[in-house]
């Protein structure tokens, strides 16, 4: 019944401080607005521990049924979202509370909004569980694979209405500011439970918020309230230990700022970070060296696939100029020697993604060399998964992946499924559509092992992806791991 529905959302509410006893009669005449219902029957229904999920699942369901949206999945998307940001607090509101639990400390205060932020389910912590993930081990340590299922797929009807949708520039990108309490339409989401909170980074506004299908724990974005161009400069790095000043049991990195090896998003400046320890952050330093400019400044070569140079000090403005030359230094490099041009008819090519964190009084950044030059015969990027590759990762390396988490497409989930039948049946891969890019791939997991069956076929098929994703991260190293790659790193640290 509607009413019980109803009642179980609002007393969830209420359990989960997202409203007070104040805020009944106004909370369920909003409900009662949005299912178009004109009386109120008393029910009793209490919450019971339900998902949040759970508890939408047949509010939604009546409106598909009463007419009141369409039976999409973005129609319902914008629906479940109108009716959470009814129990949504106002900005003033979750803004003081942080700063009441920031006062107690800063990771009290991300405690408690990342709590809050998926209680809202702004964070949709119901879909993130459906990713696939496992681990695999290699030299450079445990690498983080996750197949994306979180997010929905495109209904066809809705592709149709999005088509049909009149164009328009508010808000101007996904990360403005102005897409807080947004109602979203065909091509824009919905963000009425989204209540970002206001930082200061280089003495501007910037604001903090989660992202709705977070890859690690408590995966936070950091934007720039001006909708500006990301630009790694020589200001980044002060950018990035203001954050990790203000939370520092926090990492936070940024995308680089060029096409193929930058971000999805390069036209709003903004860093993602949050509570979780990647593969590199772990990774040691397997080659110290010195520069004599920055005697404070500890650096060192990173055991990584990809190039790595870790700096570490405790004088925050001596390793800010020291990135920030680095960073010069890289810009304007060639080594023709290994295929590394620093522009083409004018045309940039190096840059670098950043990551930054604190450990005790120490700032450490992590600068990942960075180069997207294309040819004819790699039009996607030379230091880009090479195409033999691509039945599995084919997408730019961006931020996460450099730090050893890969974020696979949501076609694999499916198509491991249909290749564990296959092989284990050992059909003929080729003749199957969605399966006949792995088909090399698959015939020599098979001749690598002849005792492949039903009970090791899983496993056997992760630990394969596992090793194309190292491989990925190879291909993206600009100074490759053998001894005329080393070489070629060795002297480009030794010209800073």
């Amino acid at each position: 019944m509607i009413y019980s529905a109803v009642q179980r959302l609002i007393d969830y509410a209420l359990k989960n401080e997202l409203i007070t006893s104040d805020d009944v009669y106004v909370v369920r005449n909003q409900l009662m607005e949005a299912l178009k219902l004109t009386d109120w029957e008393e029910t009793g229904t209490e919450y019971c521990g339900e998902t949040i999920d759970e508890l939408l699942a047949p509010l939604i369901g009546y409106a598909c049924e009463n007419g009141i949206i369409s039976d999409t999945a973005n129609s319902r998307d914008l629906f479940d979202t109108k009716l959470m940001g009814i129990l949504t607090p106002m900005p003033r509101e979750v803004i003081a509370e942080f700063n009441n639990r920031y006062a107690e400390a800063p990771k009290a205060a991300t405690d408690w909004y990342y709590d809050f932020s998926r209680k809202l389910n702004y964070v949709r912590a119901g879909r993130i569980e459906k990713d696939l993930k496992w681990t695999y081990d290699c030299e450079y340590g445990r690498l983080d694979i996750t197949i994306n299922c979180s997010k929905p797929e495109k209904d066809p009807r809705d592709i149709a209405a999005a088509k049909t949708q009149k164009a328009t520039a508010y808000p101007r990108c996904q990360l403005c500011p102005e897409n807080a309490g947004f109602a979203g339409h065909a091509t824009h989401p919905a963000r009425q439970n989204l209540r970002p909170v206001p930082i200061t980074v280089n003495s501007e506004r910037w604001q903090l918020q989660y992202s709705p299908y977070g890859y690690y724990n408590e995966h936070c974005i950091v934007f720039n309230e001006k909708h500006i161009p990301m630009k790694i400069d020589d200001v980044v790095f002060d950018k990035l230990f203001d954050i990790v000043d203000y939370l520092p049991h926090y990492f936070v990195g940024s995308n680089a700022d060029l096409p193929i090896v930058g971000g999805s998003i390069l036209s709003h400046e903004h860093f993602q970070g949050g509570n979780y320890d990647f593969a590199m952050a772990k990774a040691p330093v397997e080659i110290e060296f010195r520069i004599e400019k920055y005697p404070a400044v500890k650096a060192g070569i990173v055991k990584w696939p990809m190039s790595v140079i870790r700096v570490a000090s405790e004088d925050r403005k001596q390793l800010s100029k020291c990135c920030a030359d680095i960073l010069a230094k890289w810009r304007g490099y060639t080594d023709e020697s290994v295929f590394i041009f620093a522009e083409t008819d004018g045309v940039p090519h190096n840059t670098i993604t950043p990551i930054a964190r604190k450990n005790g009084n120490v700032y450490e950044c992590d600068l990942v060399l960075r180069n997207n030059i294309t040819t004819d015969d790699r039009p996607l990027g030379v230091f880009h998964p090479n195409p033999s590759l691509h039945h599995i990762k084919k997408e730019n390396i961006g931020l996460i992946e450099v730090m050893g988490l890969a974020v696979l497409p949501a076609r694999l989930a499916k198509e491991i499924d249909m290749l564990e039948k296959a092989m284990l049946s050992r059909e003929i891969l080729w003749s199957i559509p969605e399966l006949s890019q792995h088909s090399v791939w698959a015939i020599d997991i098979l001749y690598r092992y002849p005792d492949l069956n039903k009970d090791n076929v899983r496993a056997i098929l992760e630990q394969e992806i596992g090793k194309v994703f190292l491989e990925v991260l190879e291909d993206a190293g600009v100074f490759k791991r053998n001894k005329e790659g080393m070489n070629a790193f060795l002297r480009f640290v030794h010209s800073v």
